[in-house]
């Protein structure tokens, strides 16, 4: 039968620059199967601006570890063979892979050019601060390393519609480029008067070369890979309509089960609601709003009402669009949107999100393994592997839920017949030492069920009635269910990966 899907983010900003990555990914794939991770979503593999760069400050689309430019050959990551091999590996043990896909900027030039451009305010790019003038700016990109191989597209100023740095004036700015139907793109976020520049060469997608080439590309890539879907970097920076036609294509070129998620980093949920229309709900989104939500929760401790964790999220209004996660590369210590859920709430967040129905669930890398760089932060793999365990065994069936308390609240998931033990009843706290009574089921009379966490060493007897009292620790989150035995303990069963749609769910 259908099990639950789960997928990890197999990097965190900090992964060494070793270019031992893909290999690495190679290598604990049976691993992650085995803990009931079935897709990964990978950093982006083309080449960047330096070994050290995680990818997002993306060079040539077309060297995904292949071409010695900027330096090196291979990526951050690794080589292209490297990477090709560790896909492969992943499909072999029946895990889906995710590629990390950024389109909205390029930077390292070969050349800069002189044009004309406008500048804006920074706070309002709708708003022009200066008459046309000229500047030099990197904007030619030739691919010296690489020559015409894979793509003859050599890219230059008109293909782009705005950049950051002038070279003739050592000057930096938010610089509008001037010319025939130039101009910001529509249909993007609207924070700063116009959210279409983000940083580097703001790629025009108002051309209809730029489209062309971007769609080439993405149908080049998955080819050349074979994956089972993108992760669209910076979507509020693009066009929607061009989102909506690059999803369309890439499902036209590899099937319908072909999967995209994008990161729409928007906690509002009617401007998500928005983005899901334009695009005609091709693609599901990161629940960004949830994200929050366990943040405030980790912040407030006790003063936080958790019977509105989930008011306002995508995962309560578009369930079956919301891909939710607690932590990101992006929202780690020191990083651009730093968020990070605290330490005492990690595991009861990701109770919220692995054991409950709704949303395709993200394990992060940094979470599971920790976080190197200059604060390291120690991996919680051991608790987020019971987890694992729990989604994977018990967490099917009805959801019944028990939020009737600002500080204690529960729920029950009734189980499956066709899943023998499945079922289980999930406590969290922010306050002290509580404890819940909730239903689980009349047959479930007699079962004694114990904390799967490991939180807790009592053993609940279940009533007559089907009731029971489940406690939990102060502060901490308990997992009430059948023991897993021996076999459910050791190795999931085998399920086959997502690939399209929402995938979270079993029910």
């Amino acid at each position: 039968m259908k099990r639950n899907h789960t997928m990890m983010q197999f990097f965190e900003w900090h992964v060494a620059a070793d270019g031992e990555h893909w290999k690495r990914l190679a290598r604990l794939a049976p691993e992650l199967k085995a803990a009931g991770i079935d897709s990964v979503w990978i950093p982006p593999v083309t080449k960047a601006v330096n070994a050290e760069d995680n990818g997002y400050g993306v060079y040539d689309l077309y060297d995904l570890g292949e071409f010695d430019q900027k330096g090196t050959v291979g990526t951050k990551y690794g080589t292209k063979d490297e990477l090709i091999e560790a896909i492969a590996e992943c499909l072999k043990c029946g895990i889906a892979v995710y590629v990390d896909v950024v389109m909205n900027h390029k930077a390292g030039a070969d050349e800069t050019e002189v044009f004309e451009v406008v500048e804006v305010d920074p706070n309002d790019r709708m708003k022009e601060i200066s008459e046309p003038f000229e500047i030099e700016g990197w904007t030619k990109f030739t691919f010296p390393g690489r020559g015409e191989e894979h793509s003859a597209f050599k890219w230059d100023h008109t293909h782009f519609n705005g950049t950051d740095y002038d070279a003739r004036d050592d000057r930096t700015g938010v610089f509008r480029i001037v010319g025939e139907n130039k101009g910001w793109n529509e249909n993007v976020d609207n924070e700063f008067g116009n959210y279409d520049y983000l940083m580097f060469a703001n790629i025009d997608y108002k051309h209809p070369e730029v489209r062309e080439e971007m769609l080439n590309w993405g149908r080049w890539l998955v080819d050349t890979l074979q994956c089972s879907g993108y992760r669209l970097d910076a979507i509020k920076h693009i066009n929607h309509e061009f989102i909506k036609e690059f999803a369309a294509e890439m499902k036209r070129k590899r099937g319908e089960d072909f999967y995209i998620v994008g990161e729409f980093w928007n906690p509002d949920v009617g401007a998500c609601r928005e983005f899901l229309n334009t695009v005609d709900y091709q693609i599901d989104l990161f629940d960004v709003a949830l994200h929050y939500r366990l943040y405030s929760a980790s912040l407030g401790g006790n003063s936080f009402d958790l019977r509105t964790i989930f008011d306002d999220t995508l995962v309560q209004t578009h369930p079956l669009n919301a891909v939710t996660f607690v932590d990101n590369h992006d929202s780690q210590p020191h990083e651009s949107l730093e968020s990070w859920v605290g330490d005492w709430f990690k595991l009861s967040a990701y109770s919220l999100i692995l054991l409950r129905r709704d949303g395709y669930p993200v394990v992060f890398y940094g979470d599971y393994y920790g976080i190197d760089g200059p604060a390291p932060v120690e991996g919680k793999r051991e608790g987020i592997d019971r987890m694992l365990a729990a989604r994977y065994h018990r967490a099917y069936g009805d959801q019944d839920d028990y939020f009737d308390h600002p500080n204690t609240i529960g729920w029950v998931r009734r189980g499956l017949p066709e899943l023998p033990g499945s079922g289980c009843a999930v406590v969290i706290t922010n306050g002290d030492e509580g404890n819940k009574r909730m239903f689980v089921g009349e047959e479930r009379a007699g079962e004694e069920w114990i904390d799967l966490t490991g939180h807790r060493q009592d053993l609940i007897a279940i009533g007559e009635d089907g009731w029971a009292e489940f406690p939990v620790n102060g502060g901490s989150v308990s997992v009430w269910a059948l023991p897993l035995d021996e076999e459910e303990a050791d190795k999931p069963a085998e399920a086959s990966p997502p690939q399209s749609g929402h995938k979270g769910a079993s029910d």
